[in-house]
């Protein structure tokens, strides 16, 4: 999963790049309304108060942390589960596909190798393909040369850099309010609204579609760390000129977990997405995804075999 502060920005705005679409289970946020209750627990109101300025500056912090957290994944391991439901015109489920699939790091590189179809494992002919494609991955890399492995990471780092600039644009984007404290998984966290500011002047061209979300995040006191994020699409945006339309109405909902007692990891990814691609073919999906067996490795330069992998 590609992970940035306010990652439903990557997942809403680079569609190819999400790793889950899903369905929301409450009401969308705004700002000023009641929340849903947690499971451990109601919104009481804040022990303190924060300013706009000190919620941005938070919003900061918490970037600069999620950019920590995101590193650190690459050591893990674990296991994707991906239950999508296409809709029909009428917003009732046309057919439901369920994969399954282990994730893994081959050389910094984030692979994802399919294991299961709608909870049953692949015939020996796809699995045989899967493994194809793991080894095409590891021979690459065995493969590379020292000029091509520097060009490589130059242009990941170049990437991480404009993502990370890109967030840094978040905090300026929304007039934020500090709505209460609540209790997730037994830890206090600070519930912020946040919605956008009349007159935004994006730094970016990517930033030009902030204004048409809206969200709420979760944020743990104690570590300033994001556990959860709600955000909606107020607006329709455009890719290209007829390249994709998100509509209005499309929703993300994220739930972090604490890891090894040093990472926060995605738990759940619940979107519900209405696209239209080309101005032609409409897709309304939902997807509902889940993340598990967190594992950690010591990355290392050894060549593996696809054996070693599996």
């Amino acid at each position: 999963m590609q992970r940035s502060l306010i990652c439903f920005v990557l997942s809403f705005l680079v569609v190819s790049r999400t790793p889950a679409f899903g369905q929301a289970e409450s009401s969308p946020p705004t700002s000023g309304a009641t929340p849903s209750i947690a499971a451990d627990g109601g919104l009481s109101p804040a022990p303190v108060t924060l300013s706009r300025e000190q919620i941005q500056d938070l919003i900061r912090q918490v970037a600069e942390k999620d950019d920590e957290n995101d590193k650190r994944q690459r050591d893990y391991t674990y296991v994707e589960r991906v239950e999508e439901h296409k809709l029909n015109g009428k917003g009732e489920v046309a057919s439901t596909e369920v994969r399954t699939y282990d994730v893994m790091q081959i050389y910094r590189e984030q692979c994802r190798r399919l294991t299961s179809k709608n909870d049953k494992p692949l015939s020996p002919k796809d699995a045989a393909k899967e493994d194809e494609k793991i080894q095409k991955i590891i021979d690459k890399r065995k493969n590379e040369s020292e000029a091509q492995r520097e060009k490589r990471l130059k242009q990941e780092e170049k990437e991480r850099e404009e993502d990370r600039q890109f967030v840094k644009e978040v905090a300026d984007a929304y007039n934020f309010t500090l709505e209460g404290v609540e209790q997730l998984d037994g830890r206090e966290t600070y519930v912020i609204d946040a919605e956008p500011r009349p007159g935004f002047e994006p730094k970016r061209k990517e930033a030009k579609v902030l204004p048409k979300f809206r969200f709420r995040v979760w944020i743990d006191r104690a570590e300033n760390q994001w556990v959860k994020l709600d955000a909606q699409c107020i607006d329709t945006v455009s890719f290209g000129l007829f390249l994709a339309r998100i509509h209005k109405g499309s929703r993300i909902i994220i739930d972090t977990t604490r890891v090894n007692d040093e990472v926060w990891l995605p738990r759940h990814v619940a979107v519900h997405v209405d696209v239209r691609f080309a101005l032609v073919k409409n897709f309304n999906v939902d997807e509902d995804v889940t993340y598990k067996d967190y594992r950690k490795f010591h990355t290392a330069s050894k060549i593996v075999s696809m054996e070693e992998v599996k």
